[in-house]
């Protein structure tokens, strides 16, 4: 059994991924109020731009018309299914201090994103990318968010020591893995580096468990009622 390792974040934050997806159609207000209720302390998605320059979430970036699969970035926000908000719309539906992870899936939709977050406590943003490169543009930028690196430990340049020695100096403030390249020795290691430790794809129970007990500082969920039930045992409730 992993031994209780403490976190950076007391508690850790617990991300509905996508909402609650378990029980509601991904990436729409419904999915993401369901995960409010069901005590998620944290709203994960993903978000695109539209050709008019709206910041809207949804995970595929493609519109489904039939045979045809029109880009978001194709078509204005008017254009766009009913089911998919824009990103001020799920920040009118949160409080002005709730925690939302963003995967940038284009990289166009940064300064809409910026647009949408400006005098509403962009620190409670975390910004996720997959290319090193982008995130250290989106870090050296002075953006005032919190911008997180999505990877895996095989991509991590010169190897998790180095490649994390790197991000701290950038000021980047958390790597996000998925739940099985982390142990407790590289959660310690991001940790002795003031970098958060993030894990996603965390789905069952044991899972939960080994990633909390571990120090992880915020986990990723499609099952909000059980991510929350786990953190409730594992680390006491949300403040």
């Amino acid at each position: 059994m992993q031994q209780r390792l403490p976190s950076l974040l007391d508690p850790p934050i617990l991300f509905a991924h996508r909402g609650a997806r378990a029980h509601a159609a991904e990436n729409t207000l419904e999915a993401f109020s369901l995960a409010l209720r069901l005590g998620a302390t944290g709203i994960e998605s993903d978000v695109w731009v539209t050709r008019d320059g709206a910041a809207v979430l949804d995970h595929d970036g493609v519109v489904r018309r039939g045979l045809r699969r029109p880009r978001i970035a194709e078509l204005e926000r008017q254009d766009l299914p009913a089911h998919i908000p824009t990103l001020v719309e799920l920040l009118d539906l949160v409080d002005p201090l709730f925690p939302i992870s963003l995967d940038l899936k284009d990289q166009a939709a940064l300064d809409p994103v910026l647009r949408a977050i400006e005098g509403r406590n962009p620190e409670r943003l975390w910004l996720c990318h997959p290319a090193a490169d982008t995130v250290e543009a989106i870090q050296r930028s002075g953006v005032a968010l919190r911008t997180v690196h999505s990877t895996r430990v095989d991509r991590m340049p010169g190897g998790p020591e180095r490649w994390m020695a790197t991000l701290a100096n950038l000021g980047v403030a958390a790597v996000n893995l998925r739940h099985d390249d982390w142990n407790g020795g590289l959660v310690t290691l991001a940790h002795r580096f003031e970098l958060l430790a993030f894990g996603w794809d965390l789905q069952h129970a044991h899972v939960l468990e080994t990633g909390l007990r571990m120090g992880l500082d915020a986990v990723y969920s499609d099952h909000v009622d059980l991510m929350v039930e786990v953190a409730e045992r594992e680390v006491g409730g949300p403040p």
